[in-house]
């Protein structure tokens, strides 16, 4: 199934069920929002990566206009809904300011493994103590996927689109685990660290290293 939808690029991953707030201030996205919001239809928001616009993207739906502002910008709650393909960017669209694309959907397969999920989770958690930050999650681990984590655990911009385009859960939580067990190592590194800098007094009687 191809389909065009008006697009929206922005520096970020949207992952499907996610929630999004965001505020609309350029005249093009103005437009944008204005028509999806009257037409009740979606967007797309395409990810973009060191100036450069990528192939994946997820179709957005306007679940709130909260406010319209003096000057016509605007405050929006925003849900992903699933992700796209690009197949052709189509810069101008007759009459209208924002560009669109002519898009695709992958099939996306959302059974995973349980017992996989859980030690991402356990992983997830340590990290969190790790990091000294806490994050409750709205659904019981049984009910959680990896879209609903993959923003939780440090993934860089790249690693985030990477795992957008994994089409089976299975992947993607093999992904999620396989970074939580070269982060949590590392942050353990720091933290002892960390406690033997406070021991030994301040950090300016530490030697440096050499480069």
């Amino acid at each position: 199934m191809t389909n065009f939808v008006p697009i929206f690029p922005l520096g970020i991953v949207v992952y499907p069920g996610e929630n999004l707030n965001l505020h609309i201030f350029e005249p093009r996205y103005k437009q944008l929002i204005s028509e999806c919001n009257t037409a009740k239809r979606p967007f797309g928001i395409p990810t973009i990566i060191d100036s450069r616009l990528q192939e994946y993207g997820s179709l957005v739906e306007i679940s709130e206009l909260t406010k319209i502002h003096e000057n016509g910008e605007m405050d929006i709650k925003t849900k992903g809904i699933k992700i796209f393909r690009i197949l052709e960017v189509i810069k101008e669209v007759p009459d209208k300011l924002y560009s669109g694309a002519i898009v695709t959907y992958p099939d996306n397969y959302e059974s995973g493994n349980p017992e996989v999920m859980r030690k991402v989770m356990s992983g997830i958690r340590e990290l969190h103590q790790l990091l000294k930050v806490s994050k409750d999650f709205i659904k019981g681990d049984d009910k959680i996927k990896s879209y609903d984590v993959a923003h939780h655990i440090g993934l860089s911009l790249e690693e985030e689109y990477e795992l957008l385009g994994l089409f089976d859960e299975r992947q993607r939580q093999e992904y999620l685990k396989r970074h939580l067990i070269k982060a949590i190592p590392m942050l353990a590194g720091m933290e002892q660290l960390k406690e033997k800098i406070k021991l030994n007094g301040h950090f300016k009687n530490l030697s440096g290293f050499d480069w």
